[in-house]
């Protein structure tokens, strides 16, 4: 038997994604808006072309944000060395103190997928299978008092009762090659409510949808082998890990359930309601939502842990009535958790000079396809 299976991968966005490095941009600091267009500013590159020589010109340096130095339309062209990347569309708000959540790139700002992200999700579906192959309950007497670790019981039953004999050990899922930054768009996401309405804006960079990630999956089997097992490395789950683009799709059939009756009611969502309609299971691979706002669901056993109204009651209450405080905000008992999502808002002027905002996407679906090599 070969020590390990190798497939190529590739990841398509069916919607925009936004995996945040982090940081804030702040206008006229990071970036500049100019000529329907944002210009990320290479600071660097701003203060190194100024008069230094000059005292007048260093005290304003010290005072001036790096943008306001930028004064002559010629500045501001594409391919200038005082950007590092330009991108179509300007943010919603350009008021003093405007914030962009930045996306993750690669030192020389090119954008990619990364593999921990994807193996995340990965490990999600995975979870979420096992759970009904091993006949889990959802039991408040295996939950860690932490809330940090408060799974931690059922993924060692799942996975494994240490680093050494995690069955993920076998999975590994390589970083993408990386794709230019013309892939970046400006999108204004929002937390909606079942009633239609939307919370406060949240700017951010994101990746087009229809980008094309290229990436590499391996499995170890090495870890499942006789070898393995002389030095009490073996663990379970090696069919599991065949099966992963069929485990994937059935945790994502029951995540698209969902979806589709929460949109189903709420008012100006008809688009994501429309979007998650349309989505069906591909013949070939397998899809998968990772990144920034794919909720609680896609982050833990999800539907296994509604089975049980009142263990689920249980856990949300504030840690001062027991619980681990997951509904932050105010909640009666027996209301539908989670009960907001996050997604895109188109934002558009009506004739009448009224601003219209309408949901329009889920973020971070995609698509994968692998193929194994030899």
């Amino acid at each position: 038997m070969a020590d390990y299976i190798l497939y190529h991968a590739r990841a398509t966005l069916l919607t925009p994604l936004h995996i945040g490095s982090g940081r804030d941009l702040l206008l006229s600091y990071d970036y500049a808006v100019h000529g329907g267009r944002t210009w990320r500013l290479n600071e660097e590159a701003v203060l190194e072309a100024q008069n230094v020589d000059d005292p007048k010109v260093l005290d304003r340096l010290i005072t001036m944000p790096p943008a306001e130095l930028l004064k002559k339309p010629e500045d501001f062209r594409e391919g200038s060395p005082l950007f590092r990347y330009v991108i179509r569309g300007v943010p919603r708000s350009q008021e003093k103190g405007a914030q962009l959540r930045e996306q993750l790139k690669d030192p020389h700002d090119r954008l990619y997928l990364p593999g921990t992200s994807l193996k995340g999700a990965l490990r999600t579906a995975l979870a979420w299978h096992a759970w009904g192959e091993l006949g889990l309950r959802p039991e408040r007497t295996r939950l860690n008092p932490n809330p940090r670790f408060a799974a931690q019981g059922y993924e060692r039953a799942i996975f494994g009762p240490d680093p050494n004999h995690d069955l993920l050990r076998a999975l590994h899922v390589a970083d993408s090659a990386s794709v230019g930054p013309e892939r970046l768009i400006l999108i204004n996401a929002r937390v909606l409510y079942p009633s239609g309405k939307i919370g406060s804006p949240i700017e951010l960079e994101a990746i087009a949808p229809e980008t094309a990630f290229h990436f590499t999956v391996k499995l170890d089997l090495a870890l499942f082998s006789e070898w393995a097992q002389r030095h009490r490395l073996k663990m379970r789950g090696e069919e599991w890990l065949r099966a992963l683009p069929k485990i994937v799709n059935r945790h994502t059939v029951q995540r698209l359930k969902e979806e589709r009756a929460w949109f189903n009611n709420v008012p100006g969502a008809e688009r994501v309601r429309d979007f998650y309609g349309e989505l069906g299971i591909p013949e070939q691979g397998f899809l998968l939502q990772v990144g920034w706002g794919t909720g609680w669901d896609d982050k833990t056993f999800g539907s296994r842990l509604r089975a049980d109204q009142n263990f689920l009651e249980g856990i949300l209450r504030p840690p001062k009535q027991g619980g681990y405080g997951l509904a932050r905000s105010q909640r009666r008992p027996g209301d539908p958790f989670p009960k907001t999502r996050r997604v895109v808002v188109s934002v558009q002027r009506a004739p009448d000079g009224r601003t219209l905002e309408r949901a329009v996407a889920p973020l971070g679906w995609l698509w994968v396809e692998m193929e194994e090599v030899g």
